[in-house]
């Protein structure tokens, strides 16, 4: 709204009789009156315009339209999923049992998880509340940027890890001494962190505060944002190498190790459909294991397409908006129904791992139900006395073909594919 002394008339007016038909023009309206020289209507009529007005205009509005129902959906995945990681965590901490190699790497996932859901939810919702100024500064947008990076780097490297260690376990279960133990496997996670953090630098790098520019001298602090402050050429070359390096290449990775896993399980129920005569206990065991290797398989291929559903929004969100023309309002009315589903489901991925635990896993079942509720007894096959009865034996290892030693913690668990927006 413009100001009696300092309005469209006056300011357009301005020359000899500048002092006395707007004389506070300069003050009021915090630009140098001076500069106005070929103006064009368009920006007069933005000249005394208050800052709020003219953020506006600019930069939306200061609260998403959206933020109710985002917020709403943000807070039931955060309940989800801070306790579903919580419980992850805690049941592998406390009962050495499940301290397994495999379990390291849902732990870690888990406390990835957590590191979404209760830094990085809070400050995009901050965001949504706010969208300017950033209130945390430049060291604030620097950590934010690097936090969302490091974490969906992780998170997929993690995965691919643990698909390799289960392919291992399954299709060449002699490596697993040597390959699957709980120091190796260890080390290999500090360094996938390390490398995710070496990863997130270079699109940290590339953000920063980004204000508005002055206006014939007037400065508006109020529209700072965490953005792009480098060449965009440079955004959209790390994007794309991302997205090939983290979502592309490990999915296909992913795909051919669980193909292979499934393919040795089909052989391995094969043969135990053709084996006759006399069947000892460790190889009853074995044939009850590969009567769900068909069903073990369809899962392993739901779960591939899980991890791919819950990670190309998020892809695609970083594509296009490296992509976007954002002068134009038809690119900026496509992209936002992208960006809000996008987020939803790199959330949702955050809440969704203990869920899957607790459904495909009897074991992560059973131990979740014996955390939350004490008084319940331990079923029979986690009893932890030192009996050495053959059934206990048998429970231990199988026999394959040629007389191999499967450990049968090989085929209790498979891995249900991770599904985790900054841009």
């Amino acid at each position: 709204m413009h100001n009696s002394k300092c309005s469209l008339e006056a300011i357009s007016s301005f020359g000899s009789n500048m002092s006395s038909d707007c004389p506070e023009s300069s003050l009021l309206c915090g630009m140098n009156i001076s500069l106005l020289h070929n103006v064009s209507p368009a920006l007069l009529d933005e000249l005394c315009l208050s800052e709020k007005e003219y953020l506006a205009l600019h930069l939306g509005p200061l609260r998403s339209p959206l933020f109710a129902p985002v917020c709403i959906t943000y807070l039931s995945i955060f309940l989800v999923g801070v306790v579903g990681n919580s419980l992850t965590c805690a049941v592998i901490f406390q009962y050495k049992v499940m301290q397994t190699p495999t379990n390291l790497y849902l732990l870690s996932l888990a406390l990835s998880d957590l590191l979404v859901l209760l830094v990085g939810m809070p400050l995009e919702l901050l965001e949504l509340w706010q969208s300017y100024p950033f209130p945390l500064g430049e060291a604030g947008c620097y950590f934010k940027t690097f936090l969302f990076e490091t974490v969906c780097f992780a998170s997929v490297l993690n995965v691919t890890a643990l698909s390799v260690e289960r392919y291992i376990a399954v299709v060449h279960p002699l490596k697993v001494k040597s390959l699957s133990t709980r120091a190796h496997v260890k080390k290999v996670i500090v360094l996938l962190w390390v490398m995710s953090m070496v990863c997130a630098v270079p699109n940290t790098s590339l953000h920063g505060i980004l204000f508005l520019p002055p206006v014939f001298g007037r400065q508006f602090p109020r529209s700072a944002m965490c953005y792009l402050v480098q060449p965009t050429w440079m955004y959209k070359l790390t994007i794309l190498v991302t997205a090939l390096v983290f979502f592309l290449l490990p999915v296909l990775v992913m795909g051919v190790l669980y193909l292979l896993i499934g393919l040795t399980l089909s052989r391995e129920r094969t043969h135990c459909s053709t084996t006759s005569g006399a069947i000892s206990v460790s190889e009853a065991h074995m044939q009850r294991l590969n009567n769900r290797n068909v069903q073990v398989t369809k899962m392993l291929s739901v779960l591939v397409a899980v991890f791919g559903v819950c990670w190309v929004p998020f892809h695609v969100d970083r594509l296009m908006w490296s992509f976007l023309d954002t002068s134009s309002q038809l690119h900026l009315m496509i992209f936002e129904p992208v960006h809000v589903v996008s987020g939803a489901f790199f959330y949702l991925s955050s809440a969704v791992n203990p869920v899957l635990y607790s459904l495909m896993s009897t074991r992560f079942r059973e131990m979740f139900n014996h955390l939350t509720r004490p008084q319940h007894s331990w079923p029979d096959r986690f009893s932890f006395s030192q009996r050495s009865t053959l059934s206990q034996k048998a429970s231990s290892t199988y026999r394959g073909p040629h007389n191999t030693a499967y450990p049968l913690d090989t085929f209790s668990f498979i891995y249900p594919a991770f599904c985790h927006l900054s841009t």
